[in-house]
């Protein structure tokens, strides 16, 4: 029997949450150090699921496979395994948490001087043990191959992370500890309210698709890789009504994960609310469950669904584009700014998902690495500067780059990235995506360029009304960035920098899996449209 490598990987992260959690109190500093540690390792067993991973012709389209047998009555196997897709999502997820957990080292300390009847509840072994394990859970999503398994832990990650938005907040706001308490407290509830709703919807999808299963197979059966075969030998046969209810039920949930307009309005709360780390965690990985699993299961389930909801979709990811860049302009709270921004940065994602050509696949699957990586960066700086100032709000800063010209050069550079500056990875994704929707959908590509120049807009107005300037009062002494911030964000400026000049490392690994799910949806790359009698009077 081979070793489980897909199990470890996410067994490593949830052990650490255990182990994390149960140091006594008194010894904060001895947690942050055990978390640390256990993300590392978890970092090794990530890369071993890349280097396993074969990308040559002919390999098994799901590798590293486990299957036991489970819950037997009803279908249900643990069931893990890997395409391209999913190899590089969970490397993703397991290199940014510890630039998270160094970020953040200080977040969950008790404040010195706090008055005991409004200290908060901030354990700082609790802190990062629900950072843990939140990790765990994404990491088995992005792995399972069992839609019940998938559904089980696409809904588990929600109550780390209410506690997470809940209990830590940033300590940075002008409502004073009660007010931001309630703020959180807001917060936190409506991401958990929203996002169960949209799991409520998927569970009754998922129940209808083991029906159908049951129905025209010998058993009823959740396995995605069963379902797959059955649906391309023509075993498994859906009708038109149900497989677009089926697909509806499954996109809902997702789009509020990802989110996509207009199921955006979570977001903007929970990471405004949230320590900068935190915040991360939401958009740069717990979102992009959202976004791969229309990929893996919208599309690999509901081909034909899949098609006739794209011209709806499409308008939706426009409209997440320009909406969210829009509104990112006129905001005052610089975390609800990146907020925004990230909006407009999933709608590319699912441009690129249902453009249904691989240069659009395979740029949003770079476009959900690059992003997370690029988020990480701007938002992790902004969170540094945050902590300096005390203030959320723009408008409080000025002159930055005087006084702190470390942390002024990183956030420039993360700000770039995330306008997809070419030498960065984002420019490499946005391109791929914008390039496979024009083969397609001209118009839509056309549109979405649009969203190019707000993007610059914001950022550049941004970084002009915090860093450049004359030095507001206040800030003549605000320190640079220190030892633990610069080991934090400067691997994640050099990630970007290198994604940006050499991809390859990662659409090998991608490329495979796109081809997969093209197929799927019975898709193929439109032939250039040349004339050839222009051509040849040309010549």
């Amino acid at each position: 029997m081979s070793f489980p490598l897909l199990t470890a990987t996410a067994a490593v992260p949830a052990i650490g949450a255990v182990a994390t959690a149960a140091v006594p109190a008194a010894r904060r500093t001895g947690a942050k150090w055990l978390a640390l540690a256990f993300s590392l390792v978890t970092v090794g067993f990530a890369a071993a699921v890349l280097l396993r991973f074969d990308t040559g012709s002919g390999a098994d389209r799901f590798q590293l496979t486990e299957s036991h047998s489970w819950i037997e009555d009803f279908g249900v196997r643990y069931e893990l395994g890997v395409d391209g897709i999913g190899a590089t999502m969970i490397a993703l997820t397991a290199v940014l948490v510890p630039f998270l957990i160094g970020a953040g080292w200080n977040d969950a300390d008790p404040v010195e001087g706090e008055p005991q009847a409004t200290r908060r509840w901030r354990p700082t072994q609790g802190f990062f043990a629900l950072i843990l394990m939140v990790e765990a859970m994404v990491v088995l999503s992005f792995a399972a191959t069992d839609v019940f398994l998938f559904y089980l832990f696409f809904e588990a990650m929600l109550i780390p992370m209410y506690f997470l938005i809940g209990g830590f907040g940033d300590r940075a706001g002008e409502q004073g500890e009660e007010g931001q308490a309630r703020q959180r407290s807001y917060a936190a509830v409506k991401f958990l309210l929203y996002n169960l709703v949209g799991g409520l919807v998927m569970l009754a999808a998922v129940i209808g698709l083991y029906a159908q299963t049951a129905d025209q197979l010998d058993a009823g059966t959740f396995s995605l890789q069963a379902i797959l075969e059955a649906r391309a030998s023509g075993d498994l046969d859906f009708s038109t009504g149900v497989e677009r209810w089926l697909f509806l039920g499954f996109f809902f949930a997702f789009a509020i994960k990802a989110p996509l307009w207009p199921l955006h309005t979570w977001l903007p709360n929970a990471m405004g609310e949230a320590t900068a780390p935190v915040a991360v965690l939401i958009t740069a990985i717990v979102d992009k469950v959202g976004t791969f699993a229309m990929l893996r299961f919208c599309l690999g389930l509901f081909p034909e669904a899949s098609d006739w909801a794209t011209p709806v979709i499409l308008v939706l990811s426009l409209v997440s584009i320009l909406y969210g860049a829009l509104v990112a302009l006129g905001q005052r709270d610089m975390k609800r700014l990146i907020a925004y921004a990230s909006i407009s940065h999933f709608g590319f994602i699912v441009l690129g998902v249902f453009a249904m050509t691989s240069q659009g696949q395979g740029g949003a699957t770079l476009y959900m690495i690059n992003h997370g990586i690029a988020t990480a960066a701007l938002l992790l700086v902004a969170g540094f500067l945050i902590a300096r100032r005390g203030s959320r709000l723009i408008g409080d800063y000025g002159g930055v780059q005087k006084t702190a010209p470390v942390l002024a050069g990183t956030f420039l550079v993360g700000g770039l990235a995330t306008l997809s500056l070419p030498g960065t990875g984002p420019f490499v994704s946005e391109f791929l995506v914008l390039v496979g929707t024009f083969s397609r959908h001209q118009a839509v590509g056309i549109i979405a360029c649009t969203g190019i120049v707000l993007a610059a807009l914001y950022v550049l107005v941004l970084y002009q009304r915090t860093m450049t300037g004359p030095v507001r009062a206040g800030l003549e002494k605000l320190p640079d960035l220190r030892v633990r911030e610069l080991a934090v964000v400067t691997p994640l400026i050099g990630l970007l920098l290198f994604l940006g000049v050499y991809p390859k490392p990662l659409t090998e690994i991608v490329n495979p899996a796109v081809e997969h799910t093209l197929s799927d949806v019975h898709q193929t790359d439109p032939e250039p449209q040349i004339d050839v009698s222009e051509v040849e009077a040309a010549e």
